[in-house]
């Protein structure tokens, strides 16, 4: 009898850690607790387990969560601000008055917000920030 799991992600292709400079094709990725249980050839997962949710992802690469290790998050509030300039003039000149007046506890929040959002639809899991607060 198969062995009930939460979730099973067949993929086309599959990323994983280890072994390094390896691509597996035509996998299943078993999770169970949020963890992963198993990663196996779809054929032998088909038999082996029995899915609450099963996704068909036969156009999609898996790959590891992506790390930015350097980030502002909470800037992502003032994109697209005289960004087009020389480094020193678009901080003396715009972003630190904007930052003087408008940087609180709230709008760090809500940037930083933000910006995990869009680091998660990018496959970014972790990040390091260097912004205030």
């Amino acid at each position: 009898m198969p062995q009930a799991v939460a979730t099973l992600l067949n993929a086309r292709w599959i990323v994983p850690v280890e072994p390094e400079q390896r691509v597996l094709e035509h996998h299943t990725i078993a999770i169970q607790d949020g963890r992963i249980l198993a990663i196996l050839p779809q054929a032998e997962a088909a038999t082996r387990y029995q899915a609450d949710t099963c996704l068909d992802l036969d156009k999609h690469v898996l790959i590891p969560g992506l790390i930015n290790v350097h980030t502002h998050a909470s800037m992502t509030l003032l994109r697209g601000l005289a960004d087009d300039l020389p480094l020193m003039k678009w901080l003396q000149d715009h972003i630190w008055p904007v930052e003087a007046r408008w940087v609180s506890r709230g709008f760090v929040r809500d940037g930083a917000r933000l910006a995990m959002a869009e680091m998660l639809r990018g496959g970014t899991t972790c990040f390091n920030d260097m912004y205030m607060f």
